[in-house]
């Protein structure tokens, strides 16, 4: 028996000698959090396990960091820059995000990037040729093996951007791989700012179809957008990866080569979570970190009883602080409903203490409050078109009971207003941020509504709204139920 297995490890040894591995790190969504939040994240600890780890490595990202903290707000995207360049990035792709200070300011945080933004799919609209500092792939070496890496940006801005357009991912894709097959690259990688599973922005996603339309032509696929984890999720071969938010955890994934011909084998994931206590920080990174935090923004502003959670409660698709927000609103309005989209609300508020940060990381964006005049046919229609399948929004002045068949789909969605249904041909006042009242992204359904019927309220941010309520006294976080299921 042991002369049996001595043979078998003895056939098995050429295999093992001819597998090479390397290794490739992944964030998405890193929105600016640059430090750790309750012990956890930060490029800090990033850093340092990338330094326990081979030297020859890539580090990659899906998008979506030039803004979401106020370090990236004030800089407008650049101290993000500023930090990935330092970290020693490869590459990145376009996120939505890269919007946020407008089309002007865009060119200025790509120029900025020591590492290429890869967008295959991205082009400006009177040259139809790549903007300055965009390229569709990225050909590189790194352990001895040669690396595509080819870019597909999100295609949903979250401002206006008349000087750009976008082609269809496959379309790109399809026109990238052509190029970079020619170079006969050893592993190809597809970097895209959007989710196998986007149940966040109502969209129905193209990418785990790469794996049917491309499936033996690229390896791995880095996702983002939906701030989801998947790891070692294969179809068709492909290796799908998505590493959630925030720098709060990195992807480590492992690439297989034949170390005698150089091609792929296999690929496989770890989701490393950056616990401060278990991974370290890199002092080297940490001091630079702290050259880059703004001054006067962790000064506390008032508290809470409670933490005001983000996430909807069991049984209910509202959340307190959602709800908070949009009680907020209405009230400084006069509104008869407020409307408040939950993308906007990105992290908890804490119990205790809580200090400007805190209401920039939960809230990054400065949104002002609009009164618009819609029927209730229109506002009927919103709300259905709302669940995709939890609810986009929340709201205050409404109340919404909707049931699910056997495969969870929601049906027999019914609204609300003081008791009664919504009638038709009502004209209700409602309040909403002005980027939904402007017809952003899942607010798609406003530009229906003439801007004659849409008013600017004062000169308040959602975030002062919420800074003044704090500073009036400790906020409880309000019940939920506007937006249940019925059996």
């Amino acid at each position: 028996m042991r002369k049996i297995t001595l043979l078998f490890c003895l056939l098995l040894t050429p295999l093992v000698l001819l597998a090479k591995t390397t290794v490739i790190y992944h964030t998405s969504d890193t929105h600016g959090f640059f430090f750790p939040k309750d012990g956890q994240g930060g490029f800090a600890a990033l850093a340092n396990v990338i330094n326990q780890g081979p030297k020859n490595y890539l580090l990659v990202d899906s998008g979506d960091f030039a803004n979401g903290t106020v370090e990236t707000r004030n800089s407008k995207g650049l101290k993000a820059v500023q930090i990935m360049n330092k970290m020693g990035y490869d590459a990145t792709t376009l996120g939505n995000h890269e919007f946020d200070f407008k089309e002007a300011n865009f060119p200025a945080i790509i120029e900025a990037l020591d590492f290429p933004m890869l967008a295959a799919n991205f082009f400006e609209k009177d040259t139809k040729t790549y903007p300055p500092h965009i390229q569709p792939y990225l050909i590189t070496t790194k352990n001895g093996v040669k690396f595509a890496i080819i870019g597909l940006g999100n295609r949903e801005p979250t401002n206006p951007a008349p000087h750009y357009t976008f082609s269809k991912p496959f379309v790109a894709l399809g026109n990238a791989l052509e190029q970079v097959e020619k170079e006969n690259p050893d592993v190809v990688v597809v970097l895209v700012h959007d989710s196998i599973e986007d149940d966040k922005h109502g969209t129905q996603s193209y990418v785990e179809d790469i794996a049917k339309e491309f499936g033996g032509r690229v390896h791995v696929v880095f996702g983002g957008h939906a701030h989801k984890i998947f790891q070692n999720h294969y179809n068709n071969g492909v290796l799908f990866v998505e590493s959630g938010c925030y720098v709060q955890n990195v992807s480590k994934v492992t690439v297989t080569t034949d170390d005698k011909t150089g091609k792929f084998v296999s690929a496989k994931s770890e989701l490393i979570p950056l616990v401060i206590s278990k991974v370290g920080e890199d002092k080297e990174i940490k001091k630079y970190l702290d050259t880059l935090r703004e001054p006067g923004v962790d000064e506390v502003v008032g508290k809470t009883t409670e933490v005001l959670a983000k996430n909807p409660q069991p049984g209910r698709l509202d959340s307190p602080l959602n709800n908070w927000v949009a009680d907020l609103m209405k009230e400084y309005t006069g509104a008869q409903i407020a409307i408040h989209n939950n993308g906007g609300i990105r992290v908890d508020l804490p119990e205790g203490t809580i200090t400007k940060r805190d209401l920039i990381e939960a809230h990054p964006f400065d949104n002002q409050v609009t009164l618009v005049n819609v029927k209730g046919k229109f506002l009927k229609k919103f709300v259905k078109t709302g669940f995709a399948p939890r609810s986009l929004f929340t709201y205050a002045g409404l109340s919404v009971t909707y049931k699910t068949n056997k495969k969870g789909k929601i049906k027999k969605i019914k609204i609300w207003y003081h008791g009664k249904p919504l009638k038709n041909d009502l004209v209700y006042t409602i309040a909403t941020n002005a980027y939904i009242a402007g017809g952003g992204s899942e607010g798609y359904l406003f530009k229906k509504i003439p801007d004659i019927d849409k008013k600017q309220v004062g000169t308040k941010s959602i975030r002062d709204l919420m800074e003044d309520a704090l500073k009036k006294g400790p906020v409880s976080a309000p019940g939920t139920g506007r937006i249940f299921e019925v059996k």
